[in-house]
């Protein structure tokens, strides 16, 4: 018979190797450091689907998920090395490795082929087309990412910008600028700045969104980056994370209605009618096009990215050589063509 105490040390024995195993299992996982472009809103329900979903945990991540102030910022925090991947404005992107050649940043995954950059302004404000923005006011945040092609829109629409008044604002106090009349119309992201409006009571057939997309300016939209140096010593990390942030996009477009709780749970002010408009419109507007239905998710079409650069160079003068779309964009991480079909 077992005595009281050789049955304690075995016990012990037990506790001590399940800990270990524990321990063992966590010292597997990779962590990742992850920044949103903004804030825990509807968009961003593909992110964080996957976390309450166990995708990232399943893949041996240990993923944790941050809100930002624009698309620009994840630019800066991944070339800092405090976070090691992103979901930032490819355009900024390609600028900032232009002025920055030493920090090689590459896309890896396009979410937005189609991006959200609008002009929004208001009908009793006099804006209905973007030629109605000569001698009126924009405001616009610096870091904008929408901001930031707004030279390439005024040289598609022929808009005199001599005549237009830029007034740097906050994002927070950009549509209240406009819902109270201080502005004519503001930048910003389509999803973001139409939704927000029609909260602060805007009538919604006083509020003009003008997508950029549907006014010359042909680009591509936020995708997610990665550290060079941390896709080179974790390059399955970084496979294993595209992996399942390709099953929670795909969830989220087709139940948006569900994947928006993983928003609303870590957005104490958001309202889910709202978060989830916010979504549809970015489904429809932003992520499922027509080269996606035909190609899949993630991928770029090179010679459409070719010219994107070459619209972005007719404002903007590279310090470097002109980018060529394999050195922005990277697809050897993308998950197999077959999982990430629409």
């Amino acid at each position: 018979m077992m005595s009281v105490r050789t049955a304690s040390r075995s016990a012990a024995a037990g506790i001590f190797a399940g800990l270990l195993l524990v321990s063992a299992a966590s010292a597997a996982e990779t962590a990742i450091k992850f920044s949103l472009d903004f804030k825990f809103e509807g968009p961003s329900a593909p992110f964080l689907l996957p976390l309450d979903k166990g995708y990232y945990k399943a893949e041996g991540l240990d993923v944790t998920i941050d809100s930002a102030a624009g698309s620009v910022e994840p630019i800066n925090r991944v070339a800092s090395g405090t976070y090691d991947m992103g979901f930032a404005d490819v355009n900024s992107l390609m600028k900032f490795r232009d002025a920055n050649p030493s920090l090689p940043i590459k896309a890896v995954f396009m979410v937005y082929n189609r991006p959200p950059f609008a002009v929004v302004g208001r009908k009793s404000r006099g804006i209905s087309a973007p030629k109605d923005l000569e001698g009126k006011k924009l405001g616009a945040p610096a870091p904008d990412g929408a901001y930031a092609q707004w030279p390439i829109f005024v040289q598609a629409n022929g808009i005199d910008a001599s005549k237009v008044t830029i007034e740097n604002v906050g994002f927070p106090v950009r549509e209240p600028m406009l819902a109270a009349g201080q502005v004519d119309a503001i930048t910003g992201f389509s999803f973001s700045s139409f939704i927000n409006l029609k909260d602060r009571g805007v009538p919604v057939d006083d509020i003009v969104v003008l997508l950029m997309a549907d006014y010359g300016v042909n680009l591509y939209g936020n995708a997610v980056i990665v550290s060079p140096k941390f896709a080179a010593e974790h390059p399955d990390a970084v496979k294993g994370f595209l992996r399942a942030f390709t099953k929670g996009l795909k969830e989220a477009v087709k139940s948006p209605d569900a994947a928006v709780d993983s928003v609303i749970k870590r957005n104490d002010v958001s309202k889910k009618p709202t978060e989830l408009e916010r979504l549809n419109m970015a489904i429809r507007d932003n992520i499922v096009t027509a080269e996606v239905k035909a190609n899949g998710y993630g991928a770029i079409d090179s010679a459409r990215f070719a010219k994107a650069i070459d619209q972005i160079g007719l404002t903007y003068k590279w310090k470097a050589e002109k980018p060529k779309p394999e050195d922005v964009f990277d697809a050897s991480y993308l998950p197999a063509a077959a999982d990430r079909k629409f």
